[in-house]
Order: structure tokens, then C-alpha cells, then sequence
């Protein structure tokens, strides 16, 4: 492996190295939650789409179902959930999905049924991580 002579690009580089292993270190801050029987990875400032929730727009709500959480301590897995570890989001909107068309149909029966769906959900931004 050879080196440079004069070592000033190289001093540069290994400073760009270790600029991008520290930002490496705060992009892996995060928690894995559960809510309506999914599971979802979040970071900080994330813009989820859940199951429908009975709350209103701006208000604050906590997921206590923390299966494991990242930060710059390092990693830690629940039994099944993590102690003490809350994530705390703010509700933006209460809405409906795009509608889906089934359409329920039996051959030589003259039989036809078209229906239309369109699921709730909630949409939440992520606010904090603490545990």
C-alpha cells in the first residue's frame, strides 16, 4: 500500500471518514413499535400511517410497545418489550386510504357483487425517543 509524500490529502480524507461514521452514529436512532397489531421501525421527525386511533388532530400520544430501541448507547431488545422505553408522536390527521373495488362474482349464476373500501388510518409524526 503506498502513501502519499506530502500526507495533506490524506489528513482530509480521514477527517471525511470520520465525519461520515459519525453521522452513521445518529442515523441509527431508532425504535422498533407496535400499534394495530403491526410492528414499525421509526426514527425521530418519521411520518407513519397506523391503524386508526380514537384521537384528534394535534393531540400527543405515547406507544408504550417498544420491542427494541438503537441510540448512541447502543442496541437494546426487549423481553418481549424494552423497560421504560416510551415513543411519543403527535397526531396530524385521522383519514381514509385510497378506495380499493372487490368485486365477488359466480360464473353461470348471474351472480355480481361490486363493493368498495377504503381503510381508516391515522397518520402520526414521530417526536421523541426515550428508553
Amino acid at each position: 500500500m503506498a502513501f502519499c509524500k506530502c500526507r495533506s490529502h490524506c489528513v482530509g480524507a480521514v477527517a471525511i471518514v470520520q465525519r461520515d461514521l459519525d453521522e452513521r452514529e445518529v442515523l441509527f436512532v431508532f425504535a422498533i413499535i407496535e400499534t394495530g397489531g403491526k410492528q414499525y421501525k421509526v426514527t425521530e421527525q418519521d411520518i407513519i400511517f397506523i391503524e386508526k386511533l380514537d384521537c384528534a388532530e394535534g393531540e400527543e400520544i405515547t406507544f408504550d410497545k417498544v420491542y427494541a430501541i438503537s441510540s448512541g448507547t447502543g442496541f437494546k431488545a426487549g423481553t418481549p418489550t424494552v423497560e421504560g422505553a416510551v415513543v411519543k408522536g403527535i397526531v396530524q390527521k385521522n383519514g381514509k386510504g385510497k378506495k380499493i373495488y372487490v368485486f365477488k362474482y359466480k360464473s353461470k349464476k348471474n351472480e355480481k357483487k361490486k363493493m368498495g373500501h377504503r381503510q381508516p388510518y391515522t397518520k402520526v409524526q414521530i417526536t421523541s425517543i426515550v428508553g
